[in-house]
């Protein structure tokens, strides 16, 4: 359970978040859209343990966000991968943090993503997809409470962006992570959010959270609700990034 209330971050004598509010339940989900400098990556990193000055109530199953306390996982822009490791150090570096890596790595996990053939490569001899594979792998291999993604296959061409959208849809399905994701794109939103969150222009606040019924489905784009859902969600996002429309 992700629990949130009145959720206020300042830079200075900025407002950079106010006054947010969430219950997401286990197992859920969610992608976060809104206009760019909303505070969108910061929420992520008050979700995340790193941002400790706020005001509020911030709560992963019960406990303040803290990576001693649970175990969160984070995929940033960039993939996050350190160059100097190897594909397989890469994968085994969260569990090593976590003091878990005795339990070796994830063969199973490594075998769905194509991965057992590039083990021994370095970041810089693959490409943006397979690194976003080490990236998932890694992450996925935490096995953990939470999972934040920063707009993680927007580097990504589109064809590529696809394909990877389905790799996360599929291991999702597999171990029911909860998970927030921002994206700058609706049709991503879309695709991998069972719930939406549109978020206000700056200083960042919650103009609508929106129940998607196309969450996970390969062809939504074919459904009939694809085309008002998403002109639905556009119009919340031009409202949203007006202040004379909140």
């Amino acid at each position: 359970m992700i629990t949130v209330d009145r959720l206020y971050v300042r830079y200075d004598d900025t407002n950079i978040l106010e006054d947010i509010n969430l219950n997401l339940p286990t197992g859920i989900t969610c992608a976060v859209i809104g206009p760019s400098g909303c505070g969108k990556s910061t929420l992520l990193n008050v979700l995340a343990g790193l941002q400790k000055n706020y005001q509020g109530l911030v709560q992963i199953n019960g406990a303040n966000p803290s990576p001693k306390k649970q175990t969160i996982g984070f995929i940033p822009q960039n993939y996050g991968l350190l160059p100097w490791l190897t594909v397989k150090e890469n994968i085994l570096l969260g569990l090593k943090i976590k003091k878990e890596a005795k339990q070796g790595l994830p063969r199973n996990l490594v075998d769905n993503l194509g991965l057992s053939n590039l083990l021994n490569r370095y970041p810089n001899n693959l490409s943006g997809g397979q690194q976003q594979r080490v990236s998932l792998a890694r992450a996925f291999a935490l096995k953990a409470d939470l999972l934040l993604m920063d707009e993680p296959f927007s580097a990504l061409d589109a064809i590529t962006r696809e394909e990877m959208q389905d790799v996360f849809i599929d291991l999702w399905q597999k171990q029911k992570v909860s998970t927030i994701l921002v994206t700058h794109y609706v049709e991503e939103a879309l695709y991998l959010g069972q719930k939406i969150i549109v978020m206000t222009s700056a200083p960042g606040g919650i103009y609508k959270i929106i129940d998607n019924p196309l969450f996970s489905d390969k062809n939504f784009r074919d459904r009939e609700i694809f085309s008002s859902l998403s002109k639905e969600i556009r119009n919340y996002l031009k409202k949203a990034g007006s202040k004379n429309e909140r």
